[in-house]
């Protein structure tokens, strides 16, 4: 059967029951009507996927500017699964997890690719702490970094994880290492109807992997500013220029810096936030984030921001300054403490409202 968001594929499960649309919409009006707040979710996007309509308003996160609705078009997301599909080697019958909010695009494409690759989808609540059946393989599933970290002894399970909505830590990656799951870094955004690239984490049988690579039919590029072109013919009519300062390896391969709008000018020096940060996870058990605030002499100097900080902050500066890998530009010139970092609807972290706390 050619694939098609009209039709839906004939090895296609959702909580161990077979459905055609006709009783895929059934089942979807009864979520809304009874469901739990995360079946409403799923049965609102499942009403809207089987009318008529060639796209489905979806809204984007928030997390790097103001929260918007934009529209995609159901062949293009057609498409995502299938490359998807093609790059895990999923096959119809294989078993999937859905833990992701269905009202965000990274949870809608777990039910398009199950639709449409024929997959057999199992639905839980998409909280932090998952109720995961223990003694069932899935073959696939996608998980945020929080519930990854919450549901370490339970993704065993999971044969093939996509870990996505926020950047996976380096304390992260270490807890996966001895996994038998095989974990993999998403790159996406809504607007390519998800992940169009992804980096391989270590695992037990998995070797890490430290350049992000392309699905199927993505390609890419860089402008000006060294940030990454993204060229998605089957995805997107449009070439989708982002914010992101990238290494390209190859057309199809690239090593992620930072965000060009996260950028410190230092003295004349150029500092990544994420690269900071990544260094300073050795040390830092709570959340935090490191930025650049107004200085008369440097132009911008860097800060770190700990949320909720477990030591004193002379202490913990006194750490970061044995820190072999950090170099003397990278060493905070400040360290706040904050209650609670700002997030959006989905988790994500706000840099921009988070750091304007602290300069209140």
């Amino acid at each position: 059967m050619k694939p098609s968001f009209s039709k839906i594929h004939d090895s296609f499960k959702l909580n161990g029951n077979h459905f055609n649309p006709k009783y895929l919409k059934e089942l979807a009006i009864d979520f809304i009507k009874d469901g739990e707040p995360y079946e409403v979710q799923i049965g609102s996007f499942l009403i809207n996927w089987l009318d008529q309509n060639e796209c489905v308003n979806v809204s984007t996160s928030g997390s790097t500017g103001i929260p918007k609705t934009i529209k995609l078009a159901k062949e293009a997301m057609v498409n995502s699964a299938i490359a998807t599909g093609l790059f895990f080697n999923l096959k119809p019958t294989n078993k999937a997890l859905h833990c992701l909010p269905s009202s965000y695009i990274a949870g809608k494409m777990m039910l398009v690719r199950a639709m449409v690759l024929g997959l057999e989808i199992d639905c839980v609540n998409p909280t932090s702490k998952l109720q995961i059946n223990k003694n069932k393989t899935y073959h696939f599933s996608a998980m945020v970094p929080l519930q990854v970290r919450n549901n370490s002894n339970a993704i065993h399970n999971i044969k093939t994880l996509i870990i996505g909505g926020s950047k996976v830590s380096k304390s992260l990656e270490a807890q996966l290492i001895e996994s038998p799951c095989n974990s993999y870094e998403t790159y996406g955004m809504t607007e390519t109807v998800t992940h169009v690239a992804v980096r391989q984490l270590q695992s037990k049988f998995l070797k890490v992997q430290p350049y992000f690579k392309a699905l199927p039919s993505i390609h890419f590029s860089q402008d000006h500013r060294q940030c990454l072109v993204i060229k998605a013919p089957k995805i997107t009519n449009t070439v989708v220029v982002t914010n992101d300062i990238v290494r390209l390896i190859t057309d199809t391969s690239f090593e992620l810096l930072g965000r060009y709008d996260n950028v410190i000018n230092s003295g004349g020096v150029k500092l990544f936030p994420e690269q900071i940060e990544a260094k300073l996870h050795v040390i830092l058990k709570q959340r935090f984030m490191v930025a650049g605030i107004k200085d008369e002499t440097l132009g911008e100097k860097l800060v770190l921001i700990i949320e909720n900080p477990s030591e004193a902050i002379t202490t913990i500066l006194n750490k970061i300054k044995t820190l072999k890998t950090l170099d003397k530009f990278e060493i905070p010139k400040a360290i706040y403490a904050l209650d609670a970092f700002v997030e959006t609807n989905s988790g994500k972290l706000q840099r921009g409202k988070t750091l304007k706390k602290v300069l209140v």
